[in-house]
């Protein structure tokens, strides 16, 4: 099988990489962002062209936390829209019979009942704060929705819960709530530091899974005669974000207090996925978050002495 995977330098393409490399039969076709512009239209009808990959997995997005989704609505619209709508129609033209798009538990509706089951797509308003990566995730599935239904193309997606693990980003603003808290204790042990402030209450729950379970659930559809169009992808489990926070300062080792920053924005108050379906058909998260932090940890320190972390 010849795979594309769009996005391979990112912790989600990272794992993927990871994963496909050990399978037997499988050739990789990768291209790194300088390499091909996915929201470049042509660009990227000609490379679908030219490689004719068997299948592709759409890994690549533009993404940040709550700071960066609020502060830059316009891009995280466009850059997310164009590039799902630009790799699934150059797909579909060029006669790849599989795809697989990766989208994120904020599709769902900021009050959907909880655990998020996929049929509450669509059915109340988003979570204001990141609701242009919603829209955009929500119409790249749609649109491999209805490749498959119009023209009978197995194109399907899977909708991961929050990610964690190597490769992540830590950038102190834009980055998600788990390496953000990773990299501040860090820097708050390394400078002796008595406190660190985390922004919000602490109240909000959050199910976080490791970026290798994602990539695994991944290779299980791929391999599906007859995949659902839509499938959660998380471990069914989730924490307050106070509980996250003492976990990340133990994991790290910082042992000052944590105080809280009750002016920042929390977010949704709970997104837990639902993951029955993907139970019921033979797959199920194995890294549990104590294992995945101190992996992830790790991975980090790794990173920085290697100067290849991403802050």
């Amino acid at each position: 099988m010849k795979l594309f995977i769009a996005g391979h330098r990112g912790m989600v393409g990272g794992a993927l990489v990871r994963r496909w490399r050990t399978e037997p039969g499988v050739d990789l076709v990768l291209r790194s962002r300088a390499e091909l512009d996915l929201t470049n239209q042509a660009a990227v009808q000609a490379f679908f062209k030219a490689e004719k990959p068997d299948a592709a997995i759409i890994a690549a997005a533009k993404v940040g936390g709550i700071h960066a989704n609020n502060t830059y609505p316009a891009e995280f619209a466009y850059d997310n829209l164009i590039l799902a709508a630009n790799c699934i129609h150059a797909a579909h033209q060029a006669d790849v019979g599989r795809l697989l798009f990766l989208g994120s538990s904020c599709i769902y509706p900021k009050l959907a009942p909880q655990p998020l089951t996929e049929d509450c797509l669509l059915t109340g308003p988003l979570e204001p704060t990141n609701e242009a990566y919603a829209i955009a995730k929500i119409a790249g599935l749609k649109l491999a929705e209805y490749y498959r239904r119009q023209y009978g193309r197995c194109y399907h997606s899977a909708m991961p819960t929050n990610l964690y693990g190597p490769g992540d980003n830590y950038h102190p603003q834009n980055s998600h709530v788990l390496p953000a808290l990773i990299r501040r204790f860090h820097e708050a042990k390394e400078a002796g530091l008595e406190s660190v402030t985390a922004w919000g209450t602490g109240s909000p729950l959050r199910e976080f899974l490791h970026v290798d379970d994602l990539a695994e659930a991944c290779a299980f559809l791929l391999k599906m005669e007859n995949p659902p169009d839509l499938i959660n992808v998380g471990t069914g489990t989730d924490v307050t974000i106070r509980e996250l926070a003492e976990r990340v300062a133990e994991t790290v080792g910082y042992r000052g207090r944590i105080e809280w920053d009750s002016s920042k924005p929390d977010g949704t108050p709970r997104k837990l996925m639902d993951v029955a379906k993907l139970e019921a058909l033979g797959w199920k998260a194995r890294i549990g978050l104590r294992d995945g932090l101190q992996l992830t940890y790790q991975s980090f320190l790794d990173e920085v002495a290697a100067g290849t972390v991403r802050l």
